[in-house]
Parts: C-alpha cells; sequence; structure tokens
C-alpha cells in the first residue's frame, strides 16, 4: 500500500513539541494517521469513522469500554 507524500503536522504541534505530534495524509476516500515519531506505523481509515469519533469527543458521548 502507498501513502500519499503529502503530510500534514497537526496544528497543536509547537516548536517546543519535537517530533511529538500527530500528521495526517489524506485522498478523496481515505485517511492516513501517524505519529511523527513513529512514521513506520500508518492507520488507514475512511472519513466517516473519524468523524464519529471526533462527533463523540466534542459531544462527550465517548463510551468508555467496560473492564
Amino acid at each position: 500500500m502507498t501513502t500519499p507524500d503529502n503530510w500534514q503536522k497537526s496544528s497543536y504541534s509547537g516548536p517546543g513539541d519535537g517530533d511529538s505530534c500527530v500528521e495526517l495524509a489524506s485522498t478523496p476516500a481515505v485517511l492516513h494517521l501517524r505519529e511523527s515519531d513513529a512514521p513506520e506505523t500508518v492507520l488507514t481509515t475512511t472519513p466517516a469513522p473519524v468523524g464519529h469519533l471526533l462527533r463523540a469527543i466534542r459531544t462527550g458521548t465517548v463510551i468508555a469500554p467496560h473492564t
């Protein structure tokens, strides 16, 4: 699998953060996420699950798994 070469760093990454940040690359149908300090590991997903996760975080409806 090939991934895009247009990785963007998180806007929350400041100059003092070094390589500890999340990077995103996308195509119209796929999102690729990685940590900048471990770029060889890439999480690939579609926009819908990420949208659901972000909405749940924003609204406080994330349900923690039972232990």
